[in-house]
């Protein structure tokens, strides 16, 4: 099934790029899986249709905005510890704050709870603060109902997989800096001129973060985050054979 809307798709991401096939230098076939913002059908979904070959990088934001955050968290520990060659979980920035919150909920942690936090709080029965002395006792409560080994399994995700000249990160790189040399904001947050300036090293990066109508190819980039929480697809990208091929769920 893969394979057909791969081949299906491949006129469209062609146009896109013309020159993704010298772009694309991976040591083996793979697919990313853009932000799934507590979208559990459609990750399903999305994880039955990628029947391909090679790991499949999960790019973060799995919590927040939609309603099933933990069930998708259950789910990504689940098939990252069963099969952690195979299934690599990166951090998103909501991964990121819902870490501050359990850490720091009176300071720095409870702006998550303004970014979708309250929706993750809920998919865990969990009731909202409704003033900032709530929010120590929230952030127990959180930290509690997580599954044993999920926390520290969160702490230690990962803001960077590669293959070949492919970087698979959340957010973005800083252009101007080797993928090796990059900062945590940018990595997790963003940078400014990621979109404005192209690479020159030839590497490419594949991200998630920023909100694009469908899965993009362009000047190193690969954009797959098609808002999936706010009624889009989610969407994932396969790299094999020095190309690209979207699909979506």
């Amino acid at each position: 099934m893969f394979k057909k809307i791969w081949s299906s798709l491949r006129p469209n991401v062609s146009a896109q790029c013309p020159t993704i096939g010298t772009m694309i230098s991976s040591d083996g076939p793979f697919v990313a899986i853009g932000d799934i913002h507590g979208c559990l059908p459609q990750m399903e979904s999305l994880l039955l249709q990628c029947d391909g070959p090679g790991p499949r990088i999960f790019l973060g934001d799995y919590v927040d905005r939609g309603p099933q955050s933990a069930q998708v968290l259950a789910r990504l520990y689940t098939l990252q510890t069963q099969d952690p060659a195979n299934i690599i979980c990166l951090k998103g920035n909501h991964e990121a704050m819902m870490l501050d919150f359990i850490d720091d909920p009176l300071g720095c942690g409870v702006r998550w709870l303004k970014y979708g936090g309250l929706d993750t709080l809920a998919s865990y029965g969990i009731g909202a603060a409704t003033a900032t002395e709530d929010a120590l006792d929230v952030a127990n409560a959180l930290e509690k109902a997580l599954p044993d080994g999920m926390l520290a399994w969160l702490r230690d995700l990962p803001m960077r997989w590669s293959s070949g000249n492919m970087h698979c990160v959340h957010a973005s790189m800083n252009p101007d800096k080797a993928p090796d040399a990059q900062s945590e904001n940018a990595l997790l947050w963003g940078h400014p001129n990621f979109f404005a300036k192209r690479r020159t090293d030839d590497q490419c990066v594949i991200h998630g973060h920023t909100i694009v109508p469908k899965g993009a190819v362009c000047d190193g980039r690969i954009s797959v985050d098609t808002g999936a929480y706010r009624g889009g697809a989610l969407t994932a990208v396969a790299i094999s054979d020095n190309s690209a091929r979207f699909v979506t769920a």
